[in-house]
């Protein structure tokens, strides 16, 4: 029985340590004088003034803080489809951020500017939670995703605009990769109503060599979320040709999926572009995504997407009940809508597995990067 996050408790007030610098709890003293982070697998063991790998959590003193609160390295509205989260709120616009930092150091990073940031300047916005749900609000938005980078690494400020937001009705939402412990992963996801986390691959080779991580934390984390929590989730796996998209790999990835989390999952295979460390390796084929979903279908998941490439009908949601078309999308836009307020087939009742509150959003496909005064 997983908790309900819309009855998440407060947290109290974070204790300041400067203008952007609050106290954290997530470490323990080692017998050497050290200082060592338990936010996630990593363990960054840190004297007097370093840093952790992820750049933002360092240690000051006697304890260990987190360097990013209230800064951002940039604030924009997307479509929700975006993140992406096709079975969350379909059509309504989300406040996205991030900010610096990152906890894996993946080759292929495709927003490398600022998740392997190292300079404290490309946190150039700055907004309180407070002023974040003010701005959600505002603009209309349904739900705030904390994205770009990870939460993982921030999950204090994220903890707290999520609290703050939801005094206004707003949801909130994690972007992450899921490499963490399971008593911050726990902190993180108290407050959390949906989630996408990045699967990168299903070896740990590909982890260590490529991502510099572990693919056996990752998969703690989706069970976890799946049979813990009342988080709606979705994963996101970026293939790249010649790395992690063999068929074998394909297969035993959705196999574990259909197996350890259930065929509703929905699982999107976005396609890789040159980026970062791995600029040599070409981008990956839309006929790649497809073979990837056809194995997908083929091992009973129900809800395989395709991203990155313009292929409408595999971005688009069919009902496992009558094979009908029930939500179209291209490129982010909605089409055809054949779903009820509460998320069932309208032509056979098939009750559709997400969230749905009402009929679609009308925000379609625009990014609308927002500025704070």
């Amino acid at each position: 029985m997983g908790h309900d996050p819309g009855h998440a408790s407060p947290v109290p007030p974070r204790s300041q340590r400067g203008e952007f610098t609050v106290a954290t709890d997530h470490y323990r003293w080692l017998d050497d004088g050290r200082l060592e982070c338990t936010v996630c697998p990593r363990a960054c063991r840190l004297n007097e003034g370093q840093r952790g790998l992820c750049f933002v959590r360092a240690r000051q003193g006697d304890e260990l803080v987190l360097t990013s609160y209230g800064r951002s390295s940039g604030f924009c509205v997307d479509p929700i489809e975006k993140k992406p989260l096709n079975h969350f709120l379909p059509g309504t616009p989300v406040l996205s951020f991030g900010t610096a930092g990152c906890n894996l150091a993946c080759r292929f990073c495709q927003n490398w500017e600022s998740s392997k940031s190292r300079q404290i300047e490309t946190l150039s916005a700055n907004a309180s939670p407070q002023r974040l749900a003010l701005e959600a609000h505002r603009l209309g938005c349904a739900s705030i995703a904390f994205t770009y980078n990870d939460p993982t690494i921030f999950l204090e400020y994220a903890i707290d605009t999520a609290i703050a937001c939801r005094e206004r009705g707003i949801k909130s939402v994690a972007v992450s990769a899921g490499y963490m412990n399971a008593a911050p992963r726990a902190e993180l996801y108290a407050h959390m109503d949906a989630a996408n986390i990045d699967l990168k691959g299903f070896t740990e080779s590909f982890y260590k060599k490529v991502a510099l991580g572990s693919l056996a934390s990752v998969l703690e984390t989706l069970e976890y979320l799946r049979h813990e929590t009342n988080v709606w989730l979705e994963i996101t796996t970026l293939l790249i040709e010649g790395y992690n998209d063999a068929d074998a790999e394909v297969a035993a990835q959705c196999a574990w999926i259909a197996d350890r989390l259930g065929p509703d999952v929905p699982l999107h295979f976005s396609a890789f572009h040159p980026d970062f460390k791995m600029r040599h390796v070409r981008p990956t084929s839309a006929a790649t995504l497809l073979r990837a979903r056809t194995i997908a279908l083929g091992e009973g998941l129900r809800f395989v997407y395709t991203g990155n490439v313009h292929e409408a009908a595999s971005s688009s949601t069919y009902c496992p009940g009558c094979q009908s078309l029930v939500i179209e999308r291209d490129w982010h836009v909605i089409g055809a809508y054949a779903v009820s307020d509460s998320g069932a087939c309208l032509r056979c009742g098939y009750e559709l597995p997400g969230v749905f509150a009402g009929p679609a959003g009308s925000w379609g496909a625009r990014r609308l990067p927002v500025r704070f005064s």
